[in-house]
């Protein structure tokens, strides 16, 4: 064996200079594609004259760089392979399928065997030369390759089980033409497949979110060759179709350093047929506004499951409000849970909550409970929601999509209350110290931020008659009953309750909202206030239904069990035994006579030794000796003149019962 000048072996320097003479050619290869796409002719009368110009002059080195830069076609097929992979017979249509490279890519995920046919079609010539070259070098006798515009074409057997877009979407001008073409011929069973190059809308789900800057810069570049990367395709496609995966990542770029092009896989299929949810008719009370009072639940869940003993075997009645505890009481391991509610709207909000555990994955629902708004929420609600809602809530919900653009912690009672604090606090000047408030890193800062406050020092320390006209002038504009009524959900009865205490109602609300800012730290563990502060949760922030964990609870199968009934308290009291009912502040709002009706109901309906929890703006609401009376051994669990009472610090007085002896006979 003879040996080179440096005393290797000759058969190495050979084997090393053919090594060296390939990566010569292959980046002669690279080259000759980066002048053509940087500089290349892109002109035609037509689309498909334009095509070929750019791509005839690289189509023989067009796969060596594309297998380095396009990232998403290999996890592309690797999805639709994975779900087709116990299929026969099957029908694939690769629209811009250019040299039939992905022909040869998925063969290393399923037996292309499995395949009938396998129909190639582009409109640029020399891209259908090389992969008819390719098919009669691989020996694929179910592949044909077809020179035609992909907005015209079908398969001759009329429909395709698999229908992949690698990397050509973005390169066809009539996308909506193309897309309701495949959407023409799909199986009722069958796959659409994308990979591309993408930017995301200014509003676009989190996962695909990128900044101003990032969206300008790649849109303006891959717009040099006649690619449009706007998320404006795969909007049209979620519209047409149901997504079943995805995925958004970036990819490095041959010989362009540290930049990462975005790209993103994405499976689809037609959308499936729902079913309706049965429907409660139930007129609403008057003087109820038209929409909900409420976007979450004004009581704090914690203390509840601390004297509840929640177990598989309860049971659960419980008010809607918000419905943020009801879905929290599935979560801690209720059994069933019945949540009621008068109002419609409010019913409407905990179906819609529940519908999108249902039928949506975590970021969707976070979108739309975390955040309020959701970029897609007419393509989500047509597709995803409205098939499973029923009647009075899809009429309630199609009007008010907008709340969904707007935010919806700023719509309702409630919400618009919180929407006009901000506004009064941004023309007073304390729009910044309201937002270093909301995010004040520690407890300790928070109260200094609150103490130091200008308006708040001046309530506190200031001349006491200045201070006196000023808070009853806020109290005539904030605090008067029509604004607490329509606001807060403060109604007559428990205004009177909080007067026959003795507290005006100035001070009443200085005592909760001066309770909070030196107890319970906003930022961290304050979801109630954070959001009033902000219009949005935070995921560390936030009630246990939109926490990932306990979502992927719900979603596995424990939402079912939940009952959504707009229906007066008692009728639903009385249509089922319980063992835990949760009355909230539900008897402030009665008369004595009708809290009277409700006791002696509880005592036959709430199972021995079943308990029964409520809050009070009373420090000793006169309906416990009622309830006591009923049957149950009665308890305060705390009252405000102790001191903070909860992160709500909303109520006077927290009080647990429960029911003793035998259960009485109807």
């Amino acid at each position: 064996m003879g040996s080179g000048r440096d005393g290797r072996p000759a058969s190495y320097t050979k084997k090393n200079f053919s090594l060296e003479k390939l990566k010569l050619s292959s980046m002669k290869d690279d080259l000759t594609v980066l002048r053509h796409m940087w500089f290349g002719s892109k002109k035609g009368d037509d689309h498909a004259a334009r095509l070929e110009s750019f791509y005839g002059p690289q189509a023989a080195a067009y796969d060596a760089f594309r297998s380095r830069f396009l990232w998403g076609r290999r996890p592309m097929l690797a999805a639709v392979a994975a779900r087709l992979a116990e299929r026969s017979n099957l029908i694939w249509v690769d629209l811009g399928g250019g040299t039939g490279e992905n022909v040869d890519m998925m063969a290393d995920y399923i037996d292309l065997a499995k395949f009938k046919s396998i129909y190639v079609v582009d409109l640029c010539h020399s891209l259908c030369e090389v992969a008819k070259k390719k098919a009669k070098a691989k020996g694929w006798k179910n592949v044909q390759v077809v020179e035609a515009d992909a907005c015209q074409f079908a398969p001759p057997e009329g429909t395709a089980t698999l229908i992949t877009f690698s990397y050509s979407l973005t390169m066809i001008p009539p996308f909506h033409n193309v897309i309701d073409q495949a959407c023409s011929y799909l199986s009722q069973d069958g796959l659409v497949g994308v990979a591309d190059f993408y930017v995301s809308g200014k509003y676009d789900l989190p996962l695909r979110q990128m900044p101003w800057s990032r969206r300008f810069f790649w849109r303006s570049i891959f717009d040099i060759d006649n690619i449009d990367i706007g998320p404006e395709r795969r909007a049209y496609l979620e519209q047409k179709l149901e997504r079943v995966w995805e995925q958004n990542t970036q990819g490095s770029i041959p010989y362009v350093p540290w930049l990462r092009a975005p790209y993103y896989v994405w499976i689809g299929r037609l959308p499936s047929v729902g079913h309706a949810l049965h429907e409660e008719r139930v007129e609403r009370p008057p003087m109820f506004p038209p929409t909900f009072l409420y976007t979450q639940s004004w009581e704090d869940p914690e203390p509840d499951m601390e004297v509840m003993e929640i177990n598989p075997k309860d049971t659960v009645l419980t008010l809607t409000s918000g419905g943020c505890n009801a879905l929290n009481l599935l979560v801690q391991g209720a059994g069933q849970v019945v949540s009621v509610d008068c109002n419609p709207a409010q019913s409407a909000l905990l179906e819609l909550k529940k519908v999108a555990i249902q039928q949506l994955e975590f970021e969707d629902v976070w979108q739309l409970f975390g955040e309020g708004v959701h970029p897609r929420i007419e393509e989500l609600y047509e597709k995803k929601l409205a098939p499973f809602l029923s009647q009075t809530s899809h009429n309630f919900w199609s009007k008010r999509l907008w709340y969904f653009q707007h935010g919806l912690y700023y719509q309702g009672g409630m919400g618009k209350l919180c929407w006009v604090l901000q506004c009064l606090a941004v023309v007073l000047g304390l729009g910044k110290t309201v937002k270093r408030l909301a995010n004040a890193p520690t407890m300790e800062e928070q109260r200094r931020l609150w103490d130091s406050n200008m308006l708040i020092h001046f309530v506190k320390n200031g001349p006491k008659p200045l201070v006196w006209l000023f808070v009853k002038f806020v109290s005539l504009v904030l605090f008067n009953k029509a604004v607490l009524w329509f606001g807060g959900g403060v109604p007559g009865k428990q205004y009177a309750l909080i007067k026959a205490d003795g507290i005006p109602i100035e001070n009443y609300i200085a005592r909760t909202m001066d309770g909070v800012a030196e107890n319970s730290h906003v930022r961290k563990q304050n979801y109630f206030y954070y959001n009033c502060l902000t219009g949005k949760f935070l995921r560390d922030n936030c009630p246990t239904y939109l926490r990932e964990a306990a979502f992927a609870t719900l979603k596995s199968g424990v939402v079912d069990n939940l009952t959504v009934s707009t229906n007066f308290f008692m009728e639903e009291l009385k249509a089922r035994t319980y063992t835990k009912v949760i009355l909230m502040d539900h008897v402030d709002w009665l008369d004595m006579p009708v809290a009277n009706e409700l006791a002696e109901c509880l005592a036959k309906q709430v199972a021995p030794g079943g308990i029964v929890i409520w809050r009070s703006a009373s420090l000793s609401p006169p309906y416990a000796e009622l309830i006591q009376k009923a049957g149950f051994d009665v308890r305060c669990i705390r009252r405000a003149t102790q001191g903070y009472m909860d992160r709500v610090n909303m109520y006077s007085s927290f009080y647990m019962a429960r029911r003793k002896g035998a259960k009485k006979d109807n």
